[in-house]
């Protein structure tokens, strides 16, 4: 035979993990609320029974309130079994300890003190309100389930309460004496001795009571669907600034983050475009291990995006071996050009560097080149389906052919005098050559390089 409540559970956890967010941002933002939320909900619960064991003790100053706190100290146990437990989504485990919660809770509230001789009827445990009480497991449950399990807690309170009176107006110590009293008192009016009547559940009052907490555990459901809304669209804000980050320098994510132009507009304005390359990478890549030039890749990558990041330039994209970087996009500056060729100098310093390095630890060198241009750009998105943001024009093309130009000159760096002029500052690195002819350019082009 089917095991119809175990396919009921598979089917309402499928439902509650479709809801969950596929990226690693949102699910990492949820645990990490979950986990804040845990413990925050054992504080609340520990500081809430602490403070209802104190008021137990002045509302009855006897021995058998021990039987209460026993109790009380079992929540707090259930508590903390929960934080142990506890995850994103859906689990046995955790459903079955808020069941024992809510049972526990009932059973403190309508169990009869086995340590109280007082002969009272049962029903009396009515006259003291104590279903507010479990107000405390519905506030610690906001702190941590989902809009779901809030709801759960909604129905199995209310079936649990209904269940408890049910079993101390069926089981529950009676005396019709004072019920008999009750109705003398009031003869001519049946509600009031009624609701004086010490035996009597009062059934409209706990209907009353369980649906009031369920339209409260509702709203507090919607609550806490919205808060956990919030916590996603803070996730997505915080990956979309990580995707930022993979391309713009930090100061340039700070800008873009407050701008609400999308980066897709079309425009242009003048912008540096610098293209790096290593010499001979094919060659260097044959008979070489996988896993050998992927680290030697990501050894060259990694230093040259931190430059490119330390002088506020745009990480357009990498191109196998090498990669192009931008200066002045999305948004211009007055010292792009400056900051462009301060880049170059500083990549060409850190190239030593790991040449060293590389020296030391028995490595070949890699011989990096380096071509910068300064000129007006076109900005904007291309493709159909899939977008990309992209750096286009003459610009674009001629500090390419910069960068292969390396090699013929025998430099390591070849910047135009373009740049070099927007630089205004910072040529003293480099040298003037005489004036260049580049395909796709009608006129030789002055060029300065780095030796």
């Amino acid at each position: 035979m089917v095991d119809i409540s175990n396919t009921r559970f598979r089917v309402r956890r499928a439902s509650e993990e479709a809801e969950l967010p596929k990226h690693r941002h949102a699910r990492e933002a949820l645990e990490r609320n979950k986990r804040e939320g845990m413990d925050l909900a054992v504080k609340a619960r520990i500081g809430a029974l602490g403070a209802t064991a104190l008021l137990l003790v002045f509302l009855n100053p006897n021995w058998d309130v021990l039987w209460y706190h026993g109790l009380l100290v079992a929540l707090v146990a259930v508590g903390l079994a929960q934080r142990r437990v506890g995850r994103v989504g859906q689990s046995r485990a955790e459903l079955g300890l808020l069941f024992a919660d809510l049972v526990l809770m009932t059973v403190a509230l309508l169990v009869p003190n086995p340590f109280s001789t007082e002969p009272v009827p049962t029903a009396m445990i009515f006259r003291f309100e104590v279903f507010q009480f479990f107000s405390i497991i519905l506030a610690a449950g906001v702190l941590t389930y989902s809009w779901r399990t809030i709801i759960a807690m909604g129905n199995w309170t209310a079936v649990m309460w209904l269940l408890g009176a049910g079993c101390v107006w069926w089981f529950g110590r009676t005396y019709p004496a004072l019920s008999e009293g009750a109705a003398a008192m009031f003869p001519d009016n049946p509600d009031l001795a009624r609701l004086f009547d010490p035996n009597a559940i009062n059934w409209d009052l706990r209907i009353q009571e369980v649906i009031v907490f369920f339209i409260m555990s509702a709203i507090l459901a919607v609550a806490v669907r919205r808060y956990q809304l919030l916590v996603l669209d803070s996730a997505e804000m915080a990956r979309e600034r990580t995707n930022l980050a993979r391309y713009f320098s930090p100061t340039m994510v700070e800008e873009l983050s407050t701008k609400d132009e999308p980066l897709g507009q079309i425009r242009s304005h003048d912008a540096a475009v610098l293209f790096v390359d290593i010499v001979g990478f094919t060659t260097f890549s044959d008979g070489r291990p996988p896993q050998e030039v992927i680290e030697t890749l990501r050894a060259f990558h990694a230093r040259m995006e931190s430059e490119v990041f330390a002088h506020g330039g745009t990480l357009d994209k990498y191109l196998g071996d090498g990669l192009m970087a931008t200066f002045g996009t999305p948004l211009p500056a007055s010292d792009d050009a400056a900051r462009a060729v301060a880049c170059v100098r500083a990549m060409a310093e850190r190239m030593v560097a790991l040449n060293t390095d590389r020296r030391i630890e028995g490595l070949p060198e890699i011989d990096a080149r380096f071509g910068l241009h300064y000129g007006a750009v076109v900005l904007g998105d291309i493709g159909a389906n899939r977008l990309e943001f992209a750096v286009l024009g003459d610009t674009v093309n001629v500090a390419s052919r910069l960068e292969a130009m390396t090699r013929a000159l025998n430099v390591r760096a070849i910047v135009s005098d373009a740049a070099m002029a927007a630089a205004t500052q910072g040529s003293d690195a480099f040298r003037r050559v005489p004036d260049q002819a580049v395909r796709g350019v009608a006129e030789p082009l002055p060029v300065w390089v780095l030796d």
